[in-house]
């Protein structure tokens, strides 16, 4: 089972995310902190990280540089998650990041779909990169 790891410090936001990536047969990991990410990532290696920008702790940014210069998570795909500006997305694609989703087309009420698609095409790439299968 493909295993993902979801970094959000909103609660009811990650509880949400949590089911709806259960329910699409993904095994879910869950932070709510950089340094609880960081570790978790470190200890768990999943196949993907979703990765909130604002957290306390470890910013996300912290953590994401710190996830591409671990031998363990380095090629990891990471998809941030996040309320910014997508004006970022650019350089967090430099600093590592995979791919970008705006938390603004995130609705816990439904089933997320576009960011399964997201997740699904993401960890893809990554299978046909890496010569192994999602």
């Amino acid at each position: 089972m493909t295993s993902i790891l979801l970094v959000e410090d909103r609660k009811l936001l990650r509880i949400a995310s949590e089911r709806i990536l259960a329910k699409a047969g993904y095994c879910v990991t869950t932070a709510a902190d950089g340094e609880a990410a960081l570790q978790a990532a470190i200890d768990q290696s999943p196949d993907l990280i979703l990765l909130d920008m604002l957290l306390p702790k470890l910013s996300g940014p912290e953590v994401l540089h710190a996830l591409k210069k671990h031998s363990k998570t380095a090629d990891v795909p990471v998809i941030v998650l996040s309320s910014l500006s997508q004006k970022n997305e650019d350089r967090l694609k430099e600093d590592g990041a995979t791919a970008y989703f705006e938390k603004s087309r995130m609705d816990p009420g439904q089933d997320c779909q576009p960011l399964l698609d997201l997740i699904r095409s993401t960890l893809q790439r990554s299978a046909k990169r890496t010569g192994g299968e999602s």
